[in-house]
């Protein structure tokens, strides 16, 4: 298990765009689950939507790729530790469910790809066992930090 603090220390995120809690599995090289406790305090609900909130899909992809990216960096050697891992792209994503205040989104996601500098991963996010979002994701390790 990976707690906050260690997921700040490898995501050049912050509040209020940091969406992964916690990572609750990861197999380096392999496949990653994440955590994030979606709350009616989130920043966006406000105007996303007055009266209905639902979570913005762009912003389960990020979370997606988030959490991807705390498994890139598990995957990477030591020496690499002091890069960064960039999102590149997405394809495929699709959209199931909507994503309220209360949910537990669970992002699964598993590398597909992986060569030189470029990782592909499939991902999927999940509320209550029912996927809400999929996809297929792209990320590229940079310039160190």
């Amino acid at each position: 298990m990976i707690e906050i603090k260690e997921i700040m220390a490898i995501l050049p995120h912050a509040y209020p765009f940091l969406l992964v809690d916690r990572i609750v599995e990861i197999e380096p090289g392999k496949r990653v689950v994440g955590i994030k406790n979606v709350t009616y305090n989130e920043p966006f609900f406000p105007g996303h939507f007055p009266g209905r909130p639902i979570m913005p899909g762009v912003l389960i992809v990020e979370a997606m790729a988030q959490t991807a990216g705390v498994l890139i960096f598990n995957s990477l050697p030591q020496e690499d530790h002091k890069k960064t891992v960039f999102f590149l792209g997405i394809d495929n994503v699709r959209f199931r469910k909507p994503v309220i205040p209360g949910d537990q989104l669970r992002m699964e996601l598993e590398i597909t790809r992986h060569r030189q500098s470029i990782w592909g991963c499939k991902g999927k996010a999940l509320v209550d066992g029912n996927v809400v979002a999929e996809g297929d994701l792209l990320a590229m390790l940079g310039e160190e930090k």
